[in-house]
């Protein structure tokens, strides 16, 4: 299969009238091609997006990530349920005063009525 790529401004409208940035299919041949065609076309471009994550900035920490020893994946959770207790006493603390302490402050020192 025969493709020309052409690039306008920027941007570029795809086989399937998506507007992406960069080289692609041109509005000339997405008349003539099939269904098939076009999703292959589709496929190959996506595949093409996940190709370039191994040569970007993200493949040095693809490559150095590991699975966490069982130590480390316990502090991992318990600094996460500290975190998560804390927010959670804030907002209870937040709550008592919406509900008890500012009305009584509206109502009660300042004297103001509905």
């Amino acid at each position: 299969m025969q493709t020309s790529f052409t690039y306008q401004s920027g941007y570029i409208r795809w086989a399937v009238g998506q507007d992406i940035r960069g080289y692609t299919m041109s509005d000339e041949n997405s008349e003539s091609q099939s269904f098939e065609d076009k999703v292959q076309d589709k496929q190959d471009w996506i595949e093409s997006q996940f190709r370039k994550v191994s040569r970007g900035s993200w493949a040095r920490i693809l490559r150095m990530a590991r699975k966490p020893t069982p130590q480390e994946f316990k502090q991992t959770v318990i600094i996460c349920g500290i975190g998560l207790f804390i927010l959670g006493a804030i907002g209870f603390a937040m709550l008592v005063l919406m509900d008890n302490v500012i009305p009584y402050l509206i109502h009660d020192v300042f004297k103001i009525d509905n």
